[in-house]
């Protein structure tokens, strides 16, 4: 057992990590526009200026996000509606980060305005709108990165390197969880500000202005898939990627709304993914800080690997007699890195580490599961299908 983990140990040695570094210099640098300014536009907009990009363009349709995000980019236009934004000229590239049902009209108009894109996950809205999204990228010539980022961070790369060699032996179940305790009743106070509420609508129904709806988009159906699809996108990705499978067969799945009141989508869940050669739990708390916040159980005949936000462990078969690990990576998973991924393919034209199509298959399992769930039944991928 000793060898076997001085073995891991100086595997670890070699495996790659990642630096940051400027990305343009002052001849070539990156323009950009951010379309859609909340927390997750600005946090973007904040790591691109980071590794040498400049932004050149805001657009919100609530005006304080739009102030907030012009501290961080004081030179850069702004506008309301995002349309304006894609007729600026000299912007090579945007940032999309709004709503889901927003993601595939601001796809396909991003595309017909010839820019390269860095698109917030879930990739789409529906199963349907993914097949039309991976379509219209196939189409074109522009590089498209889906934020998914940990197809870019070095630890996880290792770790799948390590299944790939076989550590585990046969999987045959694997654990996706998060478990956060930040469910609360909804804000539905008055909101502060100017709110271009019909533009924040968009193709979803037309309905008179409830400020949770806009605070909350992603926990109600006209907008997003909660949870499910929002986070179960990440972790089915690592689940599918690691395994070499593609989407599951079908899904069940049971939840409810326990302490966000006010929500359509449930804040507890579990659904369970069946695949050729094994099952996924998908499984979701935020009720609950036990395990804090993301992991995934890779549960084989010869091992066991945990994979979380601080790295992965990996335990030998029996567990019983083996309660140590034989090998511990601790390093975090940098979005840095998945930005320098999409710089340096705009400069090659090459394919970006997370593409429309893997990004399609992560959310094919999340959607299939909140079919299950509505629905109340089992369901299986080629049923709902497009033809």
């Amino acid at each position: 057992m000793e060898s076997n983990r001085r073995r891991f140990l100086a595997s670890l040695a070699a495996a790659p990590m990642f630096v940051p570094r400027k990305a343009w210099g002052a001849n070539d640098r990156l323009t950009y526009g951010v379309i859609a300014t909340g927390g997750r536009g600005r946090y973007l907009n904040r790591k691109f200026q980071e590794l040498g990009a400049q932004c050149v363009a805001l657009c919100d349709v609530y005006e304080p996000y739009l102030e907030l995000a012009k501290q961080d980019s004081p030179q850069a236009k702004t506008y309301v509606d995002y349309n304006d934004l894609l007729a600026q000229p000299g912007i090579d590239a945007v940032i999309l980060a709004g709503p889901d049902h927003h993601h595939c009209p601001m796809l396909l108009a991003a595309l017909k305005a010839r820019k390269d894109v860095y698109a917030e996950k879930p990739l789409s809205y529906s199963l349907q709108e993914s097949r039309i999204m991976v379509e219209a990228v196939r189409s074109s010539d522009r590089i498209v990165q889906i934020g998914m980022q940990r197809r870019s961070a070095p630890v996880i790369h290792y770790a799948k390197k390590l299944i790939d060699e076989g550590v585990l032996g046969r999987i045959t179940m694997v654990k996706p969880q998060w478990h956060w305790n930040t469910s609360r009743p909804l804000n539905n106070s008055p909101l502060p500000g100017k709110l271009d509420w019909d533009r924040f609508l968009g193709p979803a129904p037309k309905r008179a202005l409830e400020p949770m709806r806009f605070r909350s988009w992603r926990v109600f159906k006209d907008y997003a898939g909660g949870n499910m699809t929002d986070q179960g996108t990440h972790l089915m990705d690592v689940v599918q990627w690691f395994t070499n499978s593609g989407p599951p067969i079908s899904a069940v799945c049971q939840g409810f709304v326990a302490k966000m009141e006010g929500a359509e989508h449930p804040d507890v869940f579990s659904a369970v993914f069946e695949f050729k050669d094994f099952l996924a739990t998908w499984t979701l708390d935020y009720c609950n800080a036990y395990q804090n916040g993301w992991s995934i159980t890779f549960m084989g005949d010869q091992g066991t690997m945990l994979l979380d936000e601080e790295g992965f462990k990996i335990w030998a078969e029996p567990w019983h007699k083996n309660p140590e690990p034989i090998f511990v990576a601790r390093a975090p998973v940098p979005i840095e890195a998945h930005i320098q991924n999409f710089f340096d393919s705009i400069r090659t034209r090459k394919q970006p580490s997370c593409t429309v199509e893997i990004a399609a298959n992560a959310v094919a399992g999340p959607h299939l599961a909140n079919i299950a769930l509505y629905e109340g039944r089992k369901v299986k991928l080629a049923e709902v299908q497009p033809t």
